[in-house]
């Protein structure tokens, strides 16, 4: 199976297509998504801007990307969706974006629930809709065996009790899709963000430029979404392809902390000579090209497998997390070395980046983690 996908990522290549959107992304948050516009967002309550997010799908089409043709959207794949996410990785982007175009519309587009596809996605992808997905509680935990939040049926519909956290933009989204146990399993729910009942608190958390939010249920009002006690399913393949966006995320970030050591060692000058002419910088930034060109490596296999179909999904994209993740944090932690003391000042933004790969090395499951899901699928498929 290595021998296989070595031979694979060998011919793998974005299409004039793809680099055309990398460069018009790139063109459109230079200029929407500066650091200046990143550091003013950072400190407001919501976290992003609505004017900045409409331009995203009224000029782009970003939200609407993987959305399906027949609801509105674009109808691409992992692979675009890819290139997006390095780039918005690159420009920390204060939007939510990965809450709702990769967790909310993957979870209904998991679903096979056309009814509430039809209702949802075409707001998603025309920029007026804000969704999210609420997995996690108290524990922060991905995953569906051990749900306290319940629902009930109260007449024709369901109500929920119970409680998340760590949801992201959880306190800002018009549309919750809440995972809650029932008689009948773990299932999915949509929840409007001005349902009764409902209770929104903002998190303190390492990362400034992403919100998270605990979510607390009374009683709220919910549709059912999907089929009663499929969540798990659901939850499991929204979750996979969200891996493969993150990783590319973190690859966009720790490119630039690369970019921004590279910049800086040519500049910066010490007895005489920029520090980018001695060993020890140059062992560094080499050291983390390497590092940064594996994780690519890693997250655009990822993607392609994603797009194919492929078997070795689950597989790759756990590689490829556990890799990015570790990735990100080296050279971001590198990037303040290198700049020594004006890199551990605030004004700086090296520790923005670090910030982020610390709370996106955490985020869909630790690097730990994702090496012991890998090890299962090597042991299941070698047996």
């Amino acid at each position: 199976m290595i021998s296989n996908m070595v031979r694979r990522e060998m011919s793998l290549a974005f299409s004039d297509e793809q680099e055309a959107l990398r460069r018009e992304l790139r063109r459109f948050l230079a200029d929407a998504s500066p650091p200046s516009a990143v550091r003013q967002l950072m400190e407001t309550d919501v976290g992003w801007d609505r004017a900045v997010w409409q331009r995203m799908a009224r000029e782009l089409g970003l939200q609407g990307l993987g959305v399906p043709v027949e609801f509105g959207g674009g109808g691409f794949g992992p692979v675009e969706q890819v290139v997006v996410l390095e780039e918005t990785g690159r420009a920390l982007l204060c939007a939510p974006y990965f809450a709702t175009a990769v967790l909310a519309a993957g979870a209904l587009r998991a679903s096979g629930d056309e009814a509430a596809q039809r209702e949802l996605l075409p707001g998603i992808a025309d920029g007026t809709t804000v969704a999210t997905l609420a997995v996690p509680e108290e524990d922060g935990a991905w995953r569906t065996d051990r749900l306290r939040t319940r629902a009930r049926r109260a007449g024709d519909g369901w109500v929920l009790d119970g409680r998340k956290s760590y949801v992201i933009d959880g306190a800002s989204a018009d549309s919750v899709l809440v995972v809650a146990q029932t008689d009948g399993g773990p299932s999915l729910f949509a929840v409007a963000g001005a349902a009764p009942g409902l209770t929104r608190r903002a998190l303190q958390t390492l990362d400034m430029t992403r919100k998270q939010a605990e979510l607390g249920f009374d009683g709220v009002p919910a549709r059912l979404v999907g089929v009663e006690g499929a969540a798990a399913r659901v939850v499991e393949q929204t979750v996979t392809l969200a891996i493969v966006a993150l990783a590319a995320e973190q690859v966009g970030g720790a490119q630039r902390c690369l970019e921004m050591s590279v910049d800086y060692a040519k500049l910066r000058v010490q007895f005489g000579r920029p520090i980018g002419s001695f060993q020890a910088i140059k062992h560094k930034c080499a050291d983390m090209l390497l590092a940064v060109e594996s994780a690519k490596s890693a997250a655009y296999y990822a993607a392609w497998a994603a797009a194919d179909g492929s078997a070795e999904l689950p597989l790759v994209a756990s590689l490829a997390k556990a890799l990015c993740s570790e990735t990100y944090v080296q050279v971001a932690a590198e990037t303040i070395q290198i700049h020594g003391g004006i890199g551990f000042t605030w004004e700086h933004d090296a520790h923005l980046y670090f910030r982020r790969a610390r709370s996106t090395e955490a985020m869909l499951g630790s690097p730990t983690h994702h090496r012991e899901v890998a090890a299962t699928h090597l042991v299941d498929g070698a047996s």
